[in-house]
């Protein structure tokens, strides 16, 4: 077991969160983790597991102890279409362990950077009306508790606590392990189309209820919509996969080099900016393809940037975007990020942003140099208004007051948390914000 007497400074990816913590630590069992998590409850230390960092709010602050994932990785067991991972495994390191078992994940968001237990504690979700995010597919844990103790939670053992353990912020304890439930491996025939954004507000709800994914990008100052629309296929269904020549040009040259070269034009110019976003939102996604579905739903993304996404209820999504385009324009600001526009299916998790309803949800960026707080903060206002959840992982300035009313079982899980973790050790500055001290 790894340990740094005097760990160097943290930042995430998006540089909107830094902390210097006491020790670093690498765990490689989950007897590691219990050990660690005792001593520094003796301490009187907290504790807190980093992934790849890819979280844009401070859920993953460590001031005390930060847990390095990386030394609990791959396949620990396989069941049918169950699959138990370490929890520090990464999400573009899973086709090559699925694969051989014929398995895949049953949906993806667009990045898959980020650790199987950084992406189910937050929330991480892809698109689809009719599907949940990676966390709905859980169907068993080992978790390290705030007394350092062991805990198996499955279907059979503990069950009652897997509803709060699938999106558990990290509040609940350590996770060593998580089981997920797969799908077999299947194709997906993916089209991306730049069409008019009244035409896709106006047909928002029947284009998510008759595709199988369907997402779609706006680009502020233009009526474009680039939209992106997927069917899923068997598993030996013919593949015509882009030519590596054009995946280079599109998702290496076109979306990460030309991008920030661009973005980096428009903050010195920003008048700019509405004629270069009228540009690429026609130049990206215009294309079709059938591949595997993990080529198909995640994109590299190399441009820095900061992020919010808010969860609203899936037939608000067009009034509240309306809302989003009437105040940038009211303000005179210049947005050169687009905004992500997609959907999932309700589910029965207690922190999911998905909870008990089907959800839209809205993102919108801002580059790492530009401050986001003006434009993000009158997008979380016009979310709050209908309804809004944020991601757990993304940047809000919700507290646990106003929390409270939007989540269903939020009192559920606050009591599980004083029951897994009483004297906080998990706790953070974020975690004391969002579900109280």
């Amino acid at each position: 077991m790894a340990q740094t007497p005097s760990a160097a400074r943290w930042q995430n990816w998006g540089r909107s969160e830094s902390v210097t913590p006491v020790e670093r630590r690498r765990p490689t069992s989950v007897d590691e983790v219990s050990a660690i998590v005792r001593s520094a409850r003796e301490r009187g230390l907290r504790v807190k597991p980093v992934g790849t960092s890819h979280s844009f709010s401070g859920i993953a602050v460590a001031p005390g102890i930060q847990l390095d994932m990386s030394g609990l990785t791959g396949v620990v067991a396989s069941d049918g279409h169950n699959v138990t991972l370490g929890a520090g495994t990464v999400l573009h390191d899973l086709p090559p362990l699925l694969g051989p078992l014929g398995l895949a994940l049953q949906n993806m968001g667009d990045i898959d950077v980020q650790t199987i237990s950084g992406a189910t504690s937050t929330g991480t979700h892809g698109t689809g009306a009719d599907f949940g995010g990676i966390a709905t597919r859980i169907s068993g844990a080992t978790l390290v508790t705030g007394s350092g103790d062991i805990l198996d939670i499955n279907r059979a053992t503990n069950s009652e606590l897997l509803p709060a353990v699938a999106v558990g912020l990290g509040a609940l304890g350590v996770l060593v392990d998580l089981t997920i439930e797969c799908v077999p491996s299947f194709a997906m025939n993916l089209v991306e189309r730049p069409e008019p954004l009244e035409t896709v507000l106006a047909e928002w709800q029947q284009r998510i209820d008759e595709s199988d994914h369907f997402e779609f990008y706006w680009f502020a100052h233009t009526d474009v919509a680039a939209t992106k629309t997927s069917t899923r296929l068997p598993g030996d269904a013919r593949l015509a996969p882009l030519h590596p020549v054009r995946r280079w040009v599109d998702d290496s040259l076109v979306a990460n080099t030309l991008y920030s070269a661009t973005t980096a034009f428009q903050r010195s110019f920003p008048r700019t900016t509405p004629a270069i976003n009228r540009f690429s939102a026609k130049l990206w996604g215009n294309r079709e393809f059938t591949d595997h579905s993990h080529n198909t739903f995640a994109t590299e993304r190399r441009v820095r940037f900061r992020e919010m996404e808010y969860a609203i209820p899936q037939d608000q999504v067009p009034a509240a975007l309306r809302e989003i385009e009437a105040v940038i324009e009211r303000k005179g600001w210049t947005i050169s990020f687009p905004i992500e526009v997609r959907a999932a299916a309700a589910d029965d998790l207690w922190m999911s942003t998905a909870s008990g309803r089907k959800t839209g949800y809205i993102a919108v960026h801002r580059h790492y140099r530009e401050n986001p707080t003006e434009y993000f903060a009158a997008v979380e206002e016009i979310m709050k208004a209908h309804e809004g959840r944020p991601h757990w992982g993304k940047m809000n300035t919700r507290t646990a007051a106003d929390l409270a009313p939007v989540y269903p079982h939020f009192g559920d899980f606050v009591s599980v948390r004083d029951r897994l973790d009483p004297d906080r050790v998990f706790a953070n500055p974020y975690l004391e914000r969002v579900l109280g001290e």
